[in-house]
């Protein structure tokens, strides 16, 4: 970007911010990042620590006021009422107006609510933002009992942070075990017994019907589907999320459920973007959604686009897909391709502990083993390794090989991967060696695991 034009962006998540520096380091154009959520930014993933006690608001800040200054990014703390294209101007809830020659729209997202009766009562909420944790402090004070309504990421996250209050919760999730529409069966069960064993209680194929209120208009309990009254002064709402683009509704700008875009982030309307959870991809790629709701993905538009805007028109191009998670003190990755069903051409090596606190998912092509994703639960795999055998095109039997040097626990290699190992080889007796313990150690040794010394 040249250096007399002003580029705005709206919303100051690791989306917008993280495309505001990419830019700053090869332009000396105005950059002006505006959020109605908070003054500065924050990593919204650590809001529920600073809930929980473990730090403080401002510990979770990562740029003190300085950087700012430094870096001659303004920051204005302010919500945009009306975009006009026209006159590429904001108009703002302050009463002020700002013009752009680009904008970047990177809004975010919202609990998602679906019209329950008694949905507005006090007492009920989501939680996306800063000001949903503000509101959570004050709806959580003094309380009993809690509901959580849905079974997904956020869903335990809210549920781990009021058990962190002594507040007793259940959860009302429609399937058969927790996210099973996510995860295969296995996993689905480990994570529901794991929850339930933390003294949530979770109640299955079980949906919301009504939240019923005291005399003083607050929630006093819910209503399910099959009739059941559950006592609560707490329901947390975690059902998903919808973007933040109503504000765009006399813009110009084309929406469905989030602002259109092609692979370049490029909306309806000349120079106006938009990228992480407010995008929605009018032709994603073969196998891809059309929203890319995660941290690392807000991430890879912003510096997808930063590239675009700075001259260098880039089409995006995700790469194998990655997400991370926790279910309490059960740490999740997957990488790739996992279905919580497998297709008939799928198959996959599966392994899991005793304790049902550790497991590995390698799935892969029946026909020409070739490596589709991986589930990891209470294990921490190396990003790069796994990315490189999923973009590389890796067959089971080249991760095998490669086994050794993907774990960050050195202790994990001599507990769990020969048994991987000597899995794959009962299933496929041709790529067996005569004797596996000698070809793990030396392919332990060729990693550098081990020293000339040691032994099996």
């Amino acid at each position: 970007m040249r250096q007399e034009q002003h580029l705005v962006i709206i919303g100051n998540g690791i989306a917008g911010v993280t495309l505001a520096q990419h830019v700053r380091r090869h332009s000396a154009c105005r950059i002006t990042l505006i959020s109605a959520e908070s003054a500065t930014h924050f990593p919204r993933t650590a809001l529920m620590y600073v809930y929980m006690g473990h730090m403080r608001f401002q510990d979770i800040v990562p740029y003190e006021d300085w950087y700012w200054t430094e870096q001659e990014l303004e920051l204005v703390h302010d919500y945009v009422e009306q975009v006009d294209t026209a006159k590429k101007t904001l108009s703002l809830r302050s009463g002020a107006s700002l013009s752009y020659d680009v904008l970047v729209l990177a809004t975010g997202s919202s609990a998602a609510f679906y019209n329950w009766p008694g949905q507005h009562l006090k007492g009920v909420q989501g939680l996306v933002t800063l000001q949903d944790l503000e509101l959570m402090e004050q709806n959580t004070q003094g309380i009993k009992q809690a509901v959580v309504v849905g079974g997904g990421l956020i869903g335990i996250e809210m549920a781990e942070m009021l058990k962190s209050r002594n507040i007793g919760v259940t959860m009302l999730v429609r399937d058969k075990l927790y996210w099973q529409n996510v995860l295969p069966l296995e996993e689905a069960q480990m994570i529901t017994d794991h929850i339930r064993s933390h003294g949530i209680e979770l109640l299955l194929q079980e949906e919301l019907q009504e939240i019923l209120a005291d005399e003083h208009g607050a929630a006093r309990a819910i209503l399910t589907r099959s009739g059941k009254e559950i006592s609560c002064q707490f329901v947390g709402i975690t059902t998903g999320v919808k973007p933040n683009v109503a504000f765009l509704q006399d813009s110009g700008i084309d929406t469905d459920k989030g602002v259109l875009v092609n692979e370049y982030f490029e909306t309806n309307q000349p120079d106006v973007y938009a990228i992480s959870d407010c995008a929605q991809f009018r032709n994603p790629a073969p196998g891809n959604p059309t929203m890319e709701q995660l941290w690392y993905t807000a991430r890879l538009h912003a510096e997808a686009l930063a590239a675009t805007l700075l001259g260098k028109r880039t089409a995006y191009e995700r790469g194998p897909w990655f997400n991370s998670a926790k279910f309490l003190d059960i740490e999740y990755q997957t990488y790739g391709f996992v279905p919580a069903r497998f297709k008939e051409e799928q198959e996959s090596l599966y392994w899991q502990n005793d304790e049902a606190t550790k497991a590995i998912r390698l799935v892969y092509d029946k026909n020409t083993h070739l490596l589709l994703g991986i589930n990891l639960l209470g294990i921490r795999y190396r990003h790069d390794l796994c990315h490189h055998w999923l973009k590389q095109g890796y067959t089971l039997d080249q991760v095998m090989q490669e086994l050794p040097a993907v774990n960050f626990d050195p202790e994990f290699f001599q507990r769990y991967e020969q048994e991987l190992l000597n899995q794959y080889y009962t299933r496929f007796p041709e790529q067996a060696p005569p004797v596996h313990q000698n070809t793990w150690w030396q392919l332990r040794k060729r990693f550098g695991l081990l020293s000339d010394s040691a032994s099996c």
